[in-house]
């Protein structure tokens, strides 16, 4: 895989459910536009300094298997195992799930009358089912297909967003109340202040990190990239910071262009925004408007199918690497006998339908709401420790890593993600309950595999 499919991997596990869903509710939470926008940038920059922060480590560790494979190795293996348990059923069942959950809503929000005879969430598991057969077919088909829908994705995306900011002057969301709101709404609403705002606003970036986790995609991949200590942090931080500039303009759009009440609280506020700016040419007298709302929609459809290939792309490397350690059956690992990945297109089959079956049972037993605040507080965790092993590595000398903009850089990264979850974690106790205890699981599930396998990981070796 070269550096430019490795781009790729990374903006289709960034662009997914996040950015097409959070922002209807972050909106109604935060009560005005500005107060979005910058929530989106404060994420991106918390983003672009943990993929500064990642590429450095990537340049040491040149091993597919991401935070499961740096904190086995720096730390224990049982801290390894407990990323690798938030990544099984967090970073990539959960973010599938949610993604495919997403790409159902849109698909029905259609309205055709054959869709509405289909059973609740069949869609989403049919789009799970899709992902797994194209990656069965093997990596260099898999790509090709991801390569081509990612493309095609980022076009419509860059031909709505033209149209939109043609229709510029028109805009109605940050209008007075006098003119386009009715009392109560959330743009024209004083809405929370002090520590209560503070926990609003940490609950916003919360769900907005979840649309920039997967800048860390390449690490799970390193040992298929091409010339990996080189290639695998241009792909994160070039990724990084053209997704997160392509998520400021998206949202710009969706909070300002329609009037606050069709967009607060919707998990549609893409294709809410996109019937606005159609009204809005089809004013000037152009029928042109009404391609706009189909043009966003398979724009949607697109974006979270990619994040779908791409989550089951990269989440059953890190299981094959798991394995390998015997952390998890040798069966999975699809290695030789010399620890060396086995060729042929079917090298990761099991751990790609036991990925499949994973996000199948997420999508049939939680809510989008659900997703958000469970996955936003875990994955936030997990990146957070990853992200201080840079300044354990620089104090302890054990590894040359060197990171750009030391310390301030992974400070950022670090402290930013980590108040999010404090923060998140009081207002949300539940959500982050359940999260904590996924990484409990995961400590427990070490000691089992110990027992069962005769763990041999990076740390008993």
């Amino acid at each position: 895989m070269n550096a430019s499919s490795a781009a790729a991997v990374v903006a289709a596990s960034m662009i997914g459910a996040g950015v097409y869903t959070t922002s209807g509710f972050t909106l109604g939470d935060l009560g005005q536009p500005h107060l979005v926008i910058a929530a989106w940038g404060i994420g991106g920059v918390i983003a672009i300094c943990g993929a500064l922060c990642y590429g450095a480590l990537a340049q040491q560790f040149t091993e597919s298997g991401g935070e499961y494979l740096f904190l086995a190795r720096a730390i224990h293996p049982a801290a390894g195992m407990m990323a690798g348990w938030v990544s099984l059923l967090a970073g990539f069942t959960g973010a599938m799930a949610f993604a495919a959950t997403t790409f159902e809503s849109y698909v029905r929000g259609v309205g055709m009358e054959l869709l509405d005879g289909l059973p609740d969430r069949s869609i989403a598991i049919g789009l799970v089912v899709l992902a797994a057969v194209v990656h069965s077919l093997g990596l260099k088909r898999g790509t090709r297909i991801q390569n081509g829908v990612v493309l095609v994705k980022l076009v419509l995306i860059g031909l709505f967003l033209l149209i939109a900011l043609s229709t510029f002057s028109t805009w109605q969301g940050a209008m007075p109340a006098s003119v386009d709101s009715q009392p109560g709404d959330a743009a024209t609403s004083p809405g929370e202040t002090g520590w209560a705002f503070a926990l609003v606003f940490a609950n916003a970036l919360t769900w907005i990190s979840l649309s920039y986790s997967g800048f860390n995609a390449a690490v799970y991949l390193t040992d298929e990239i091409e010339q990996p200590t080189r290639n695998v942090p241009r792909a994160m931080v070039g990724g990084t910071v053209a997704v997160a500039a392509l998520y400021l303009m998206l949202n710009i759009v969706f909070v300002y262009a329609p009037p606050a009440s069709e967009v607060v609280g919707r998990p549609d506020v893409a294709t809410s925004a996109a019937e606005a700016v159609g009204r809005q040419i089809q004013s000037r007298g152009s029928d042109w408007g009404t391609l706009v709302g189909p043009l966003v929609r398979i724009a949607i459809l697109s974006g979270l199918g990619t994040s779908v290939l791409a989550l089951m792309q990269t989440g059953p490397r890190v299981y094959q690497k798991m394995a390998a350690d015997r952390l998890l059956p040798r069966w999975l690992a699809g290695r030789t006998g010399d620890g060396q990945m086995v060729g042929g297109p079917h090298e990761s089959l099991p751990t790609i339908w036991i990925q499949a079956i994973l996000a199948i049972v997420v999508i049939c037993i939680s809510t989008l709401r659900e997703q958000l605040d469970y996955l936003g507080f875990t994955l936030s965790i997990c990146a957070a420790l990853c992200g201080s092993l840079v300044f354990f590595f620089r104090n302890h000398g054990v590894y040359p890593v060197r990171v750009r903009g030391y310390p301030l850089v992974p400070a950022i990264y670090v402290l930013g993600t980590l108040g999010i979850a404090t923060l998140t974690a009081i207002r949300v106790p539940m959500q982050a309950a359940v999260g904590l205890g996924t990484l409990g699981v995961g400590i427990v599930a070490y000691l089992g595999s110990r027992f069962v396998w005769g763990s041999r990981a990076f740390g008993d070796r």
